[in-house]
């Protein structure tokens, strides 16, 4: 019987067989002894080989210069510059919270060069206590609408956060950059910076959700019952990267918290451990910019490394949370990180940090000054433990009376 497959299409099919063969072969370590030996970009050496001392030499000199090295080989600039930024308030008193919360459905309306981009925001405030109320902010890669509809999923236990006293804030990616490598610019990309997709170095997926939630931030500032000073983003696993670049960039929010955001986001790159920066690439090219896809199997040619980006937050608060089922995300990648990056907080503002010395491989909470981490039993997910141990962070550092 002859081929009956047309030239074309034989072709496809070797193709095919040759990438799933290739990706059947590459194999991710997991085995911590062959883990390179960290060789780590200096938080206090400036590429100019200026010795950082003092607050003035960090926030000048070392500071800038680390931000533009993240912006310019992982996640691209955060545009600043828009028209008009308007927001369609109303209020929602048939909802599944409507017991403990009020509802407010708020339409971002932002607008630049005679085309604007519309965004959802969801708030929940609590309706006993005085606000002006402390918010938690979470930048959502899931559908956001069925969040809200479904009580038994904790991803975001909206019933737990305002019974602490916290107004809830979600927004969903997809009305800023969809989370889909072929519709990705369907949002502010297209609508708003159309330059950005044009720069190697230009704006991409995750930094465009961060230019999200900065924009919710713009609302809470004009919400009276909203504490804008009293404020947190969150974000799990990508939205944690999002949410670690948008806390760097935005000194207006005083709390950071990272939820198992592993590479390219908490984790150290050079470690070379679960997923790598060649995979991260691979698999989501629209995440980070085109220039970051040049450290594919090259991790110690970057300029910085994850801990320098925890370490640009400070002195506000920062916290990083872990799985130990989760060996994709590295944990204790992201405890090095946050324990690397936590230096300059002791260092340069004089806030004393105890991180423990080594990362240990069980469920543990420790919150210090400033700086709080957490590891939980289980996989890779956003939880009602997380929020909690979050929540009690908060607390001590915003100060709530429960």
């Amino acid at each position: 019987m002859r081929n009956q497959y047309k030239p074309e299409y034989l072709l496809i099919f070797l193709i095919g067989l040759f990438t799933s063969n290739l990706m059947a072969q590459e194999q991710f370590n997991y085995d911590e002894s062959k883990v390179p030996d960290l060789v780590l970009p200096d938080p206090y050496v400036s590429s100019k080989g200026e010795i950082i001392e003092s607050m003035a030499d960090w926030e000048n000199i070392r500071r800038p210069e680390l931000m533009r090295f993240f912006s310019e080989n992982v996640y691209g600039s955060i545009p600043m510059d828009f028209d008009e930024i308007h927001f369609d308030v109303s209020t929602d008193s048939d909802h599944l919270y409507k017991e403990v919360a009020l509802k407010k459905n708020v339409r971002i309306k932002v607008s630049r060069k005679g085309k604007a981009q519309t965004i959802k925001l969801f708030v929940f405030q609590p309706l006993k206590g005085k606000g002006p109320y402390p918010v938690f902010l979470l930048i959502s890669h899931r559908n956001a609408q069925d969040l809200l509809e479904d009580k038994e999923d904790q991803f975001f236990p909206l019933e737990q956060i305002v019974s602490r006293g916290y107004a809830a804030a979600i927004f969903d990616v997809e009305d800023v950059s969809p989370d889909d490598k072929v519709r990705f610019s369907h949002g502010i990309l297209d609508t708003l910076y159309p330059e950005q997709l044009e720069m190697p170095e230009g704006m991409r997926g995750l930094a465009a959700w961060a230019w999200g939630a900065m924009r919710a931030m713009d609302y809470f500032e004009n919400d009276i019952s909203l504490d804008q000073n009293r404020s947190a983003v969150v974000g799990h696993s990508r939205g944690g990267k999002a949410a670690l670049w948008c806390g760097a960039n935005d000194e207006r929010w005083s709390v950071v918290i990272s939820n198992e955001s592993g590479c390219g986001g908490a984790a150290l790159s050079r470690r070379r451990f679960g997923e790598t920066v060649k995979r991260i690439n691979t698999n989501f090219p629209y995440w980070f910019n085109d220039n970051f896809k040049a450290f594919n199997d090259n991790e110690d040619a970057l300029p910085i490394d994850q801990h320098l980006l925890a370490a640009c937050i400070a002195p506000r608060s920062i916290y990083f949370a872990s799985a130990i089922e989760d060996q994709w995300a590295d944990p204790k990648g992201e405890f090095l990180s946050l324990k690397l990056g936590s230096r300059v907080y002791s260092d340069i503002y004089g806030i004393k940090v105890d991180l423990p010395e080594s990362f240990e491989n069980h469920q543990r909470t420790i919150h210090t000054n400033s700086v709080g981490y957490h590891i939980r039993e289980g996989e890779h997910n956003l939880t009602l433990y997380d929020w909690e141990r979050f929540m009690d962070f908060v607390d001590k550092e915003f100060l709530v009376a429960r």
